[in-house]
C-alpha cells in the first residue's frame, strides 16, 4: 500500500464520505458506489496512475462531476506534460464508458417500451396530477415516460403510483426530453420542467417538450432549438417561490436567453398557497371543488 494510494482515497473521501476500499492505481477506470446513492449503484468512478508523479483524476456520472488528483506540483515541463497526458487519457476512458452506460440504458428504454402497455387512466399519479395518460405506457405499476434525444429513444422516467421519479441508470439525461404534440414553424413549441406540467400545457392544445427537471432546460432547449431552428419557442418556468434564489424561475430565464424564446410563469391569486409551483399546481388548484 504505498502513500499516494492513500492520499488519492483521502482526496476521494473528502468529496464522497468514507470509503471501505483502496483505490487501484493501474490506470484504468474504475467504478465504485458512492455513499449515499441508491443500493447496488456505481456511479463513481476514477483513474489513478502511480508511475512517475502520482495522479488521477475522478467524479460522479450522476452528478456529472470530475476533479483531478496530484500527489505533489510538477517540477520541470517533462512531468507537466505527463500530467497533462494522463488527465487526458483520463477523459477519454471516461468519455467511452459513459458512451457505454447511455448505450446499456437506451438498449432498455427501447426493449421496456416495446414490451410495456399503454398507461392506465386510473394510475394513481395520473388522477392527482388530474391529466390523461397520452403516450405514456405502463411496466407493472410504474408509468413509463419516454424520453428522446434527436429524434431517438435513449432513455425513461419511470414514476410509481406515490410519485417517486427515476431514471433508468446509466440513462442519458442531458439533452434528453419527451415531446407531446407536433412541432411546426407555425406554432410555438412550449418547453417546461416536468411531464405532468407538459400534459396541463398540452391539454390547453400547446405542442410540449418535457425536460424533466430545472438542470435540464437549458440543454434540451438548446438541443430542440438545434432541431427546429426555425420553430418559436417558449419556456414555461417553475415559480419556486418559497426556495432561496428561486431555481425554477432563474433556470427558465437562462433556457429562454440561451434559444431566444419567450418565457412564462404561473400567475398566482392572492389566495394560492405557497406551496404551488408549477402550471399543473395551478390548474389543479383551480379545478378544486
Amino acid at each position: 500500500m504505498s502513500e499516494s494510494t492513500i492520499l488519492f482515497r483521502d482526496a476521494l473521501q473528502a468529496v464522497y464520505g468514507p470509503l471501505d476500499w483502496l483505490p487501484v492505481g493501474d490506470g484504468d477506470i474504475h467504478r465504485f458506489h458512492v455513499p449515499g446513492d441508491r443500493s447496488g449503484s456505481t456511479n463513481g468512478w476514477y483513474v489513478l496512475f502511480l508511475d512517475g508523479v502520482a495522479s488521477g483524476s475522478f467524479g460522479s456520472w450522476k452528478v456529472g462531476s470530475n476533479s483531478t488528483w496530484c500527489s505533489r506540483e510538477p517540477v520541470d515541463a517533462r512531468e507537466a506534460e505527463q500530467i497533462r497526458e494522463r488527465i487526458e487519457v483520463a477523459r477519454r476512458q471516461r468519455a467511452a464508458e459513459q458512451e457505454r452506460r447511455h448505450q446499456a440504458a437506451a438498449g432498455q428504454a427501447n426493449r421496456w417500451w416495446r414490451d410495456s402497455r399503454p398507461a392506465d387512466p386510473a394510475h394513481p399519479y395520473l388522477v392527482r396530477k388530474g391529466v390523461p395518460p397520452y403516450t405514456l405506457r405502463q411496466r407493472g405499476d410504474d408509468l413509463l415516460v419516454p424520453l428522446y434525444l434527436d429524434g431517438c429513444l435513449v432513455n425513461l422516467q419511470r414514476i410509481s403510483p406515490e410519485g417517486d421519479k427515476r431514471f433508468l441508470y446509466g440513462g442519458r439525461i442531458n439533452g434528453v426530453y419527451s415531446p407531446m404534440g407536433t412541432v411546426s414553424t407555425d406554432a410555438r413549441l412550449v418547453i417546461c420542467e416536468g411531464w405532468a406540467t407538459a400534459a396541463t400545457l398540452h391539454q390547453s392544445g400547446y405542442s410540449v417538450a418535457a425536460a424533466m427537471n430545472a438542470g435540464n432546460l437549458r440543454p434540451a432547449a438548446v438541443r430542440l432549438r438545434a432541431r427546429y431552428p426555425n420553430t418559436p419557442f417558449l419556456i414555461a418556468g417553475d415559480d419556486d417561490r418559497t426556495t432561496d434564489g428561486n431555481p425554477g424561475r432563474a433556470a427558465a430565464n437562462v433556457a429562454a436567453a440561451a434559444v431566444s424564446a419567450e418565457v412564462a410563469f404561473p400567475e398566482w391569486p392572492e389566495d394560492a398557497p405557497d406551496d404551488l409551483t408549477d402550471f399543473n399546481d395551478l390548474a389543479n388548484w383551480r379545478a378544486r371543488p
